[in-house]
This record gives structure tokens, C-alpha cells and sequence, in this order.
């Protein structure tokens, strides 16, 4: 067995390991919500096209992509604005298109696009001066801004993270002046200290700056502590009461709205137990060490950005995603890679290890 075959087995298995429990998960999900009775064999036509995309990708000339990366950047933006006014409004946010049963969310496809755009700007561009470093500067938060509002108007909080976390490790992985580092670091807590000010001593203004929306869900970020949410007691129950191989099928102790996605991590400990957590905490953590070893070892700008740029966004999910189900962090709609239901997720996160993987 040579390295290439080696490299490919050591992510692809703990993904199938993954994938399995989460399979098992979809079934189980149609005894308590009818919303998810297909989702079982969805999410297999999501695996097994994800898995399609890993071996047709690497006939592709990732150069090619980068230099195209630009027009996919603008249809994912125009796909962004569409959902706004034709989208499915599902619990309040229009994040979704419906086709032939099948929703599909730009979003997803955005953070892709914008990683790919952003490094194929960074890395082109020679700044030779101050100013050449302003404009390149300048054009990657505008580029980053752009699709943030439009998700804001969604609303889709976990999708504006990540475009931000996605904006920040291209920008601190360039060549520019370390100073910019430190400029941004400082508005970000500038920033950050205004909003707190204003929603302690002036929440009217704040209201009137960001929406009632984005304010009621800024209350609950700040406020998650003071009062526990009907699906994070429901959470925290399963998972307290759930053995070492938890109650098996059909027999979950107690309903937790979103499980198959939000809360996929406490549904997986009711349904096979403490034993489950132990095997999906070590199976990520096995693709996390992959990534960031990769990140390292990559010689390629281009790759080694992205790569970087994927496994800030793939460990970020899974960190925040299991506190949010241990009610650590505050409830948010961003779902634990490879093992939630959502097919759009599960694609875009194949098509960036299918770039990371056979890279050239």
C-alpha cells in the first residue's frame, strides 16, 4: 500500500465511521418528527454523491477552479439575494430553496465560493507598498461583507460566522504587514464593546441599528445561561439519563425538536449512549489532526490556505455544536459536519476535502 493510498484511508474511514452513525441516527429520526421520514435515504444519496465528488475532483485543475472562483463567488451571492424573496421560510428564516423535494442552501455553497475567491486574491496580488495593501485589504472585507448582509437579512448567524472566521485566517495566512493584524484585532473588540454598551445602557438605538430579529437573538446569546430552552433541557435530559449504550431505537426519552441537525450530538447518545460521544469524539479528532498536519505539509499557497481556511471552519463547527448541545454555548443553527442531516452542508464540506485531499 503506498502513500497515496495510505492518505486517503486515513480520512476516509473515520468519515465512514461518521456517516454510519449518522445513517442510524436518520432512521431513528422518523419516530419523532414526520418531517424527517425520508431522511434516512437522503442522506445516504448525500454520502455516496460526496463521495463521487472526492474521486471526479482530482481530474480537475485546481488553478482552473481558483481562476473561475470569482463567477462562482457572484452566482452564490445572486443565489443569496433570490432566497430572500423565493426561499422557504422555515422557523422564521428564509435560508432554504426547495427543489423537487430537496432544499438546498446557498449559504453552504458561499463559504466555498468566498474561500476559494479570497485566496486566489491573496495570493495574486504583489502589494508593494502601504497603499497596495489598503486596496487588497479593502476588497477582501467588502468581498466578505457582501454576503454577510445578505445572510443577515435571512437570518443566518452560523453562516455569517463562518464567512467571518473564513475572511480572518485568509487575511492573518497572507503576506501583508503584521500591523493589519493587530488594526483588525482592535476593531473587532471596538466593535464588539459598542454592541455590548448599547444593548446594556441603550437598547432602543441598538434596535434600531440591527433589528428587532437580530436583537431578540443577541438577547439569547447573552442571556443562554438564565433559563434553559425546551430542546437544551430536552438535550441535557437525554444525555443524563442515557447509559453507556443508550435506549436504542424508538425508545429516545424525550422529544428534541431539531435532532436529526442542531442537536444531532445528544440525539446520537440517546439513541447508542456514552459510547457513541466516545466514537464520534475521537473520529473527528483523527480528521481534525489529518487537516491540520495537511495544512502544514502543503507546499502549494493556494492549497495550504484553503486548507487552513477549511480546518479553522470544520473544528469550529464541531467545538461549538456539542457545547451548544451540552448547553455550554448559546443555541445556534450551525450543524456537527458528517453527522447532521442537511445535504447542502454535507456536500460543499466534501467538495473542500476533495480539494484538500488530491491536492497536486
Amino acid at each position: 500500500m503506498n502513500k497515496k493510498h495510505i492518505n486517503y484511508l486515513t480520512i476516509i474511514i473515520p468519515l465512514l465511521i461518521l456517516n454510519v452513525i449518522s445513517l442510524f441516527n436518520m432512521y431513528n429520526s422518523k419516530y419523532i418528527n414526520n418531517m424527517y421520514n425520508n431522511a434516512l435515504i437522503k442522506q445516504l444519496i448525500w454520502f455516496i454523491i460526496g463521495y463521487l465528488i472526492i474521486f471526479i475532483v482530482k481530474k480537475f485543475k485546481f488553478k482552473k477552479i481558483l481562476y473561475y472562483s470569482k463567477y462562482l463567488y457572484i452566482f452564490s451571492c445572486i443565489l443569496l439575494l433570490l432566497v430572500l424573496f423565493i426561499g422557504n421560510n422555515i422557523n422564521g428564516a428564509k435560508c432554504w430553496f426547495n427543489i423537487f423535494g430537496f432544499s438546498f442552501q446557498p449559504s453552504e455553497l458561499t463559504k466555498f465560493s468566498l474561500s476559494l475567491y479570497l485566496s486566489y486574491i491573496i495570493v495574486n496580488n504583489k502589494c508593494k507598498n502601504i497603499k497596495d495593501e489598503i486596496k487588497v485589504v479593502i476588497k477582501l472585507f467588502i468581498l466578505f461583507l457582501i454576503p454577510s448582509v445578505l445572510v443577515f437579512l435571512e437570518p443566518d448567524t452560523g453562516a455569517i460566522i463562518s464567512f467571518f472566521i473564513i475572511f480572518l485566517v485568509i487575511l492573518f495566512n497572507s503576506k501583508l504587514n503584521k500591523w493589519w493584524y493587530i488594526i483588525i484585532s482592535i476593531i473587532i473588540v471596538i466593535i464588539i464593546s459598542l454592541l455590548f454598551i448599547l444593548y446594556f445602557y441603550k437598547q432602543d438605538i441598538l434596535i434600531n441599528i440591527i433589528g428587532t430579529s437580530l436583537f431578540y437573538r443577541m438577547d439569547r446569546i447573552i442571556n443562554f445561561t438564565q433559563g434553559n430552552s425546551y430542546q437544551l433541557e430536552n438535550s441535557l435530559t437525554t444525555i443524563g439519563y442515557s447509559s453507556f449504550l443508550g435506549v436504542g431505537f424508538k425508545n429516545i426519552l424525550l422529544y428534541i425538536p431539531e435532532a436529526p441537525t442542531d442537536f444531532i450530538f445528544a440525539f446520537s447518545i440517546g439513541n447508542f449512549g456514552i459510547l457513541s460521544a466516545i466514537i464520534i469524539l475521537l473520529n473527528y479528532f483523527i480528521i481534525d489532526i489529518y487537516l491540520i498536519i495537511k495544512s502544514y505539509k502543503i507546499t502549494n499557497t493556494y492549497y495550504k490556505i484553503i486548507t487552513k481556511t477549511y480546518t479553522s471552519i470544520f473544528i469550529f463547527s464541531q467545538i461549538y455544536n456539542i457545547m451548544m448541545n451540552i448547553g455550554l454555548l448559546p443555541i445556534m443553527g450551525i450543524p456537527l459536519t458528517f453527522l447532521s442531516y442537511g445535504g447542502t452542508n454535507i456536500l460543499i464540506n466534501y467538495l473542500y476535502l476533495a480539494f484538500i485531499i488530491n491536492e497536486k
